[in-house]
């Protein structure tokens, strides 16, 4: 097996860490007046001097990529549209970090829609993403363990796209924050799923090798 089959998963669980560790952590540092079930995790980055929640923005845009790249590495059945799929998530992400939104009750300017538009893009793409792969990973045999996780993740994805859409237009973006929290967790835990199992699949012949290798030693010991 080639490093890389190693490393690209190695990296995509690392930069999810890295980056749920990282927006946690962000919620604590802007105006502590903003209240997180109704404001987004974009108004929180804009007012967040230390720049946290645009790093991991841009840290799991990236680590996505690498994600993408570990998957077809390993021959996971991702090409086509789901490829497509989650290279918009990841180049999105990365645009939205490098493009903030404006601050609370300031109008809309060009940057601002640009951010707009690139996170539902992600937004959306994502679920579609999981939706796509569900069916291609059951008939897989080795990605069929977690083809009904990631099912049910990306199910759960496409209930948050539909109640953050009724939120953010009739709903007057009442709980907003609480819903587009829960939408993004939804979508990192798919990530995650891909991303450990991928992991999980590279790396276990060489734990299969180092576990067989101990017990070797310690029976010869014995």
């Amino acid at each position: 097996m080639t490093a890389a089959k190693k490393l690209l998963p190695a990296a995509a669980c690392g930069s999810i860490v890295f980056a749920v560790i990282a927006v946690v952590a962000g919620q604590f540092g802007p105006d502590p007046y903003l209240d997180p079930m109704n404001v987004t995790v974009s108004e929180y980055a804009v007012s967040d001097r230390g720049g946290v929640t645009e790093v991991a923005m841009a840290v799991l845009g990236l680590g996505s990529l690498a994600l993408l790249a570990g998957l077809r590495s390993a021959g996971a059945p991702v090409r086509g549209m789901p490829e497509r799929l989650l290279l918009l998530w990841s180049g999105a992400l990365v645009v939205a970090a490098v493009i903030p939104t404006t601050p609370i009750g300031q109008n809309l300017d060009l940057a601002a829609q640009i951010h707009r538009y690139v996170s539902v893009a992600a937004f959306v793409s994502l679920p579609a993403a999981g939706a796509l792969l569900v069916p291609r990973l059951t008939a897989d045999a080795a990605w069929k363990p977690v083809a009904r996780v990631v099912e049910w993740v990306a199910l759960a994805g496409g209930f948050g796209l539909l109640a953050i859409t009724y939120v953010a237009l009739p709903g007057e973006r009442v709980m907003i924050g609480l819903v587009e929290r829960l939408l993004l967790g939804a979508e990192v835990t798919l990530l995650g799923v891909l991303a450990f199992w991928l992991a999980w699949l590279s790396w276990r012949p060489a734990l299969a090798r180092t576990a067989t290798r101990v017990r070797s030693e310690l029976t010869t010991a014995a």
